[in-house]
């Protein structure tokens, strides 16, 4: 009697290009953290001006190997936002802080997830990591959402830039379809892409 052979997962990268790809976040991330210090000092001091509530939010989230982590972010929402519960953000969200929407507004409550980067929880570029309650709402209608865990999450990717806020389960799934086509087909090159138009679209002013 044979073993079933596991289920075999296609990733454009090498171990090679996946070595590159590791180091460049390491050191992005490192100097990332240097450069980016002021900015941390003063959104602290805004967030602490405005009210009551920590600096920083940390949620449990699902990554690499499908093990859970802390994400880091600026803390944008009320200490009462998920007073009933998980709830996906939305575009237009009452529940921000003042300070949050300028934060949401130009990306900067993203830039804890250096030290996400730096340690090995995420990557630059990856999937978008979901907490486990719509994990498992998702795998309701897709079992292979856990394909992407081959892969370390990331700060930015194809369907963060061109998904807009995931707020429903039919772009929970296109998201899905836009992350597994990024997997399947990631290079270096896709990388460095992904990450100019990031940079090309936070100073633009883009909303995504």
């Amino acid at each position: 009697m044979t073993k079933e052979s596991e289920k075999i997962i296609t990733d454009g990268m090498n171990p090679a290009q996946r070595f590159v790809k590791r180091g460049f976040d390491i050191i992005g991330a490192f100097l990332g953290l240097i450069l980016t210090s002021p900015l941390f000092l003063a959104i602290a001091i805004a967030q602490k001006i405005e009210g009551e509530g920590p600096v920083f939010f940390k949620q449990e989230r699902i990554g690499y190997h499908g093990k859970p982590f802390n994400i880091l972010k600026f803390r944008t929402m009320k200490v009462t936002a998920e007073c009933d519960g998980p709830q996906l953000a939305q575009e237009a969200d009452d529940r921000l802080t003042d300070v949050g929407k300028f934060l949401r507004a130009h990306h900067l409550d993203e830039l804890p997830q250096l030290w996400n980067v730096l340690v090995g929880d995420m990557s630059f570029v990856g999937y978008r990591p979901e907490r486990q309650f719509f994990i498992n709402q998702i795998l309701e209608y897709r079992a292979d959402y856990t394909d992407l865990y081959v892969s370390r999450p990331g700060v930015t990717s194809d369907a963060t830039l061109h998904n807009g806020y995931t707020d429903t389960m039919e772009k929970m799934i296109r998201r899905l379809d836009l992350d597994l086509n990024y997997l399947h087909n990631r290079s270096i090159c896709l990388d460095s892409k992904i990450i100019l138009e990031t940079l090309f679209s936070v100073v633009g002013g883009k909303k995504f």
